[in-house]
């Protein structure tokens, strides 16, 4: 029997040991803000501190890479028949896929404070109720990527999960404006902020001066969770009646 505490003791211990999900999620985007971020932190981006825009850029693709990561353990116990015996056991698939979510989380929450850190000792300076409302405004735009991730677990092969999902998370990451706006008027600006990893890469901007996210962003946050939930139940579903 397979106990709940045990399982999920498991699940974050194996997730701080794969070292490939902690090169993606925190090395990569912490090295990239600093090499961009120290030789420019008197420069303005997006209407913000260059730094503050980075940082918060760089910490929308490592959050973004750390639960839609969630989906590939999935998608790995899928093809050896884990899921399948989990099924057999008084584990529940709630329990099951809100660990996978909360590992991500983990994840994410180290890539943010990682970059905290070294956005501060780059001269970011944000109020107690900035940090936090940015911060907030991170975890809860993180919402649709994780069952996007789930998702995805589902529908791919281990061997298209990494390329698909590198190529999925550095798109959402390039329209988003993780790493400099990608469109800042026109027909394209009105697309990309359809995109909830826009709002996830504006957080930083939106919390200066204790602010949040207007009710535009709510709505596409709403919109593509209820759809991406609505969509993963569905293949949950199919995959689950196949067994």
């Amino acid at each position: 029997m397979i106990r709940r505490p045990t399982y999920i003791r498991f699940e974050i211990l194996r997730t701080l040991r794969n070292w490939r999900f902690m090169i993606f999620s925190l090395a990569f985007p912490l090295v990239l803000f600093i090499t961009v971020a120290a030789s420019n932190r008197n420069a303005q981006l997006g209407g913000i501190s260059l730094p503050l825009y980075y940082m918060t850029g760089m910490a929308a693709w490592g959050t973004m890479s750390a639960v839609i990561a969630g989906g590939s353990r999935i998608g790995a116990e899928r093809s050896v028949g884990w899921t399948r015996q989990m099924r057999t056991t008084p584990l529940s698939s709630g329990v099951y896929f809100a660990t996978k979510v909360l590992c991500g989380y983990l994840l994410a929450l180290l890539s943010i404070a990682c970059l905290y850190i070294a956005g501060i000792s780059l001269g970011v300076r944000l109020s107690g109720e900035e940090w936090l409302t940015m911060t907030a405004l991170i975890l809860i735009g993180l919402i649709p990527f994780a069952v996007l991730g789930i998702l995805l677990g589902h529908v791919l092969t281990v061997d298209s999960m990494g390329p698909a999902m590198g190529g999925i998370t550095a798109l959402l990451a390039l329209f988003g404006g993780a790493w400099g706006p990608f469109a800042t008027s026109g027909a394209l600006h009105t697309f990309v902020q359809l995109l909830p990893s826009y709002w996830l890469v504006q957080a930083g901007a939106t919390a200066l001066g204790g602010g949040g996210w207007p009710l535009k962003a709510w709505i596409v946050m709403i919109v593509w969770t209820a759809v991406l939930v609505w969509v993963s139940t569905r293949v949950y579903q199919r995959d689950t009646a196949r067994v």
